[in-house]
C-alpha cells in the first residue's frame, strides 16, 4: 500500500466519520426539539381534558334539569288524567279518554326520546371537540418538528 492510497483511505474514513457526526447532531437536535414539544403538548392535552370535563359536567347538569322538568310535567299530566278518568260518565267516554291518553303518552315518549338523543349526541360532540382539536394541534406540531 502506498502512502497516497493510505492517505486517500484515511481521508475517506474521516469524511464518513464527519458525515455520521453531522447526522447524529441533527438527529439529536430534532430529538431535543420533539422532547420539548412533548412537554408542551402534555400540558395542552391536560388542559383539553379539563375543558372537556367541564363541558360534560355542564351538559349533564342541563340534561338532568330538563329531565326533572319533564318528570314534573309527567306527574302533573298524570294527576290531570286521574281527574279526567274520575269524571268519566260512560264506557264510551272512558275508552275515548283512554285512547286519547295512550296516544298522547306514546307521542310524548317518542318526542322525549328524540330530544334526549339529540341532547346526548350534541353533548358527546361538544365534549370531544377540545380533545380532537388538541390531537390535531399535536400532529401539526410533531410534523413541524420532524
Amino acid at each position: 500500500m502506498t502512502t497516497r492510497t493510505a492517505k486517500a483511505k484515511k481521508a475517506t474514513v474521516q469524511s464518513i466519520k464527519a458525515e455520521v457526526q453531522d447526522k447524529a447532531k441533527a438527529a439529536y437536535a430534532k430529538g431535543a426539539a420533539v422532547a420539548g414539544e412533548l412537554g408542551t403538548m402534555t400540558k395542552a392535552n391536560a388542559a383539553a381534558l379539563v375543558v372537556s370535563g367541564k363541558i360534560l359536567g355542564a351538559g349533564l347538569k342541563t340534561i338532568g334539569e330538563d329531565s326533572v322538568a319533564d318528570g314534573k310535567l309527567a306527574a302533573d299530566t298524570f294527576m290531570a288524567d286521574l281527574k279526567a278518568f274520575a269524571a268519566v260518565k260512560s264506557p264510551k267516554e272512558f275508552f275515548d279518554l283512554q285512547f286519547k291518553v295512550a296516544k298522547r303518552n306514546l307521542d310524548t315518549a317518542v318526542a322525549l326520546g328524540g330530544k334526549n338523543g339529540k341532547a346526548f349526541g350534541k353533548l358527546a360532540s361538544d365534549v370531544a371537540a377540545p380533545i380532537a382539536g388538541q390531537a390535531k394541534a399535536n400532529v401539526a406540531k410533531l410534523r413541524a418538528v420532524a
